[in-house]
């Protein structure tokens, strides 16, 4: 009985990984597709008619007078500099909240939860202006609104993970004279490591892959992300070639996938030992 129930949940689950699977394959396949085939015949196999090789690729990358490379290189930045600030900051906040139990660390942590639940689209129109206003709409400031989006499921995966480890180390490094930034930096956050990469993985692919916050608030004249710079990659009179966006949507998710498949193994560990413990 319970070999066949074994069966039947691998046969599920195969079936939904290939659900899952399928619309990157498309994607794929459809990147070596003439655009004209691309429209009539978007789930077919590429045939001697439709395949154009490499051409899309060469097409998407050197497409119009924003350069595809500038845009990666800008996305990594803003991933990389969000990642950062989300992982040092919060990781602090929620040592300090787990740590000094008092009811303004209570509210405080109540509320970096109830962040989670609040929907983008009700403040994204208040946000741009507020951007704008503070000049914040710059590859090297927007980290500073991804630190604000960012925090609640951080903080709660690490003040769940912080309840776990024993106060006696850290007591003993301030018996050797530690202070309290010397202390988070040489013994917490080293043990931190799980819930740290964990944390780190899914703030990545989503700030990688996000469309809309900078789309809202960066200056697109000068700054475009992938996704801006994919959803520009129009001819005249509004033509698009979708072999060229499909192409540079596979070179925009490969990355992603290929650090994801690399570090998969630290997610659960990291969300169980932040979410289930304390």
């Amino acid at each position: 009985m319970k070999k066949k129930r074994g069966t039947a949940l691998t046969v599920m689950f195969s079936v939904i990984a290939v659900i899952y699977i399928l619309p990157l394959f498309i994607v794929l396949m459809n990147s070596f597709k003439e655009n004209t085939y691309v429209k009539t015949e978007t789930f077919a196999w590429p045939t001697r008619d439709s395949f154009v090789g490499w051409a899309n690729y060469l097409k998407g990358l050197t497409f119009g007078n924003y350069p595809f490379l500038k845009s990666v290189l800008f996305s990594f930045l803003i991933t990389v500099l969000s990642t950062a600030l989300i992982l040092i900051c919060t990781s602090m906040a929620a040592w300090y909240i787990a740590r000094v139990n008092t009811v303004f660390c209570k509210v405080c942590y109540y509320l970096f939860v109830f962040s989670m639940v609040v929907p983008f689209q009700m403040l994204m129109f208040t946000l741009a202006k507020t951007a704008d206003t503070l000049k914040l709409n710059t590859p090297w400031t927007i980290p500073i609104i991804y630190l604000g989006f960012g925090a609640g499921m951080a903080v709660f995966m690490f003040t769940g993970f912080v309840k776990s480890l024993p106060l006696e180390i850290e007591e003993a490094a301030a018996i050797d004279g530690c202070g309290p930034i010397r202390t988070f930096f040489v013994v917490v956050l080293p043990m931190l490591r799980p819930t740290l990469i964990s944390i780190a993985i899914l703030e990545i692919m989503w700030i990688w892959n996000d469309y809309l916050l900078p789309y809202l608030v960066l200056d697109r004249t000068k700054y475009m992300t992938i996704p801006i710079h994919i959803q520009y990659l129009q001819g005249s009179y509004g033509s698009v070639d979708l072999g060229a966006i499909m192409a540079l949507i596979t070179l925009s998710i490969i990355p992603v996938i290929v650090f994801y498949l690399t570090c998969q193994k630290y997610i659960i560990k990291g969300v169980a030992a932040g979410a289930v413990k304390g």
